[in-house]
């Protein structure tokens, strides 16, 4: 069974930059994708980042481009999400979750395991 465990959620003024990490258990980390995904209230969980297996390759979605990175060690079996310039529009709660294989995906079906989810909060 693996195990993802989020954290670095918080609550941040519109402007600044939060770091998200993702802890994964479990081997060969590095054989699959992960993801970040979001769900504010009343609305659809969206991806906001993924990244390979061997972190070559990643994705954003449009509106995350240039603000997020999303990054990982596969030493360290963590993937991380840095968010800079947060608008009050980015407060949702951020998923990570693990890919079916090694390449990213961009819908929830393309992602076996999930965290529990940690806060984000972005105050205007």
């Amino acid at each position: 069974q693996v195990q993802l465990v989020e954290s670095g959620g918080g609550l941040v003024q519109a402007g600044e930059s939060l770091r998200l990490s993702c802890a994964a258990s479990g081997r060969t980390f590095s054989n699959y994708a992960m993801g970040w995904f979001r769900q504010a209230p009343g609305k659809e969980r969206d991806i906001v980042a993924a990244i390979s297996g061997n972190g070559r390759s990643t994705y954003y979605a449009n509106s995350m481009k240039g603000r997020f990175t999303i990054s990982r060690d596969n030493a360290r079996n963590t993937v991380y999400l840095q968010m800079n310039s947060l608008k009050p529009e980015d407060t949702a709660v951020y998923y990570c979750a693990r890919g079916r294989g090694p390449f990213p995906g961009t819908s929830q079906i393309a992602y076996d395991y999930w965290g529990q989810g940690t806060q984000v909060t972005v105050s205007s």
